[in-house]
């Protein structure tokens, strides 16, 4: 018999029987009873209904964001080689000594020369260092005065360019004789140097084979 036949007439009686004493035991079941005798609907015989559940869902929300970016700028700069003191002194010495052996004539012991010997020396020394300054410097005259003019020097002259001599007393206007017009380099033209080192050999050994 299936589910949905219903029992015999003799199947009833026995339901019926043994229903009567489980509902007098079971106060659950008398309720349950009353509600069918009543009308109520088996929960078998109750079509399914759609409950719908409102589940939360996280929500992706897209934020942009402004990330500062480093910007990169090409700059130009200019590098100005300066070339060391002690080299530049040591390129004039060896430029003296190689267009007028100044270095040899400094070094050499004049005394057991004569004057006549000395100042033949001395105008191949002169020729060759005037060479030397014409080529690699410009100077000027620091006074463009005459030697021996008077001349005055006003409240903030140059005390670096103008020496004071003899009873010098107060401060600047002082009036006096220019005994001495100085000298200023104005620009230099140093040959460009390949091996700073090898600038400390001012006149190479010569050895003749």
């Amino acid at each position: 018999m299936s589910s949905n036949t219903p029992p015999s007439f003799l199947s009833r009686i026995a339901i019926a029987i043994g229903s009567f004493f489980a509902i007098l035991g079971n106060g659950r079941l008398a309720a349950d009873v009353t509600r069918l005798r009543a009308g109520e609907a088996l929960a078998a015989d109750v079509a399914p209904r759609e409950i719908r559940v409102e589940v939360p869902v996280e929500k992706i929300v897209e934020v942009r964001v402004e990330v500062p970016v480093e910007t990169i700028v090409e700059k130009t700069v200019e590098l100005r080689v300066e070339v060391p003191t002690d080299t530049a002194a040591l390129q004039l010495l060896g430029l003296l000594q190689r267009e007028a052996r100044f270095v040899d004539f400094i070094q050499e012991d004049v005394a057991p020369y004569t004057d006549a010997e000395i100042g033949a020396a001395a105008r191949v020394v002169h020729e060759g260092c005037r060479k030397v300054l014409r080529e690699h410097f410009a100077i000027q005259p620091v006074r463009t005065e005459a030697e021996g003019s008077r001349i005055t020097l006003q409240p903030g002259f140059d005390a670096t360019a103008v020496r004071l001599t003899g009873h010098v007393v107060g401060q600047a206007p002082f009036t006096g004789t220019l005994g001495h017009r100085g000298w200023q380099v104005t620009s230099v033209k140093l040959p460009q140097l390949t091996d700073t080192a090898a600038a400390h050999v001012i006149a190479q050994a010569e050895v003749e084979l």
